[in-house]
């Protein structure tokens, strides 16, 4: 593999680690603590993840409890929770949060399968772009004959086609997950 295709690559797995953290956030019947990785609780005036705040577990499938470690910081994180856009409310029983995960209906999960195939379709057009990006670098290499920029795009092609599959692998684990009653 030349350096470009090793920049490519690198690349193409950074989109992949990108979709897999956007597919977590996608919520399902299913408890997932990686759903509150973006709520941010204020904690003596910092934002800060309820992570760092309490410790969460998933007893069973379709809850979630957190259990700050700071008694403290009970009510905001539960503020923090509501004011998201999880559409969960959170039970709080004084000494911990418990978060009650409801089954989807029928439409609501297939406008969470339509949201995950959009999630799909912009990390193809990433991994699209990077073998654009890196096309127009070997263009632009004189030191590389006709020969070798020909070679170097059908391994990068070839690169550009293996990622695709693997997203639209994951976009079906996804979309069958979802899409489970």
């Amino acid at each position: 593999m030349s350096q470009y295709t090793d920049k490519a690559k690198k690349h193409m797995d950074k989109c992949l680690e990108a979709l897999q953290a956007n597919f977590s956030r996608v919520r399902t019947g299913r408890a997932n603590p990686h759903i509150l990785d973006p709520i941010k609780v204020d904690y003596y005036g910092q934002p800060t993840p309820i992570t760092q705040l309490a410790g969460v577990k998933v007893p069973e499938a379709s809850m979630m409890v957190i259990e700050p470690w700071d008694k403290s910081a009970l009510k905001s994180i539960e503020k923090a929770i509501e004011a998201s856009d999880l559409g969960i409310t959170p039970s709080n029983d004084g000494v911990t949060i418990r978060l009650p995960f409801p089954k989807p209906t029928e439409e609501r999960r297939r406008e969470l399968a339509r949201e995950c195939k959009d999630i799909a379709e912009e990390a193809r057009v990433s991994i699209r772009n990077v073998r654009r990006d890196t096309n127009n670098k070997l263009d632009r290499d004189e030191e590389l004959s006709e020969d070798e920029v020909s070679r170097e795009k059908k391994a990068v092609q070839k690169l550009t086609d293996d990622y695709v599959k693997r997203v639209d692998a994951m976009l079906k684990e996804k979309t069958a997950e979802v899409m489970e009653i």
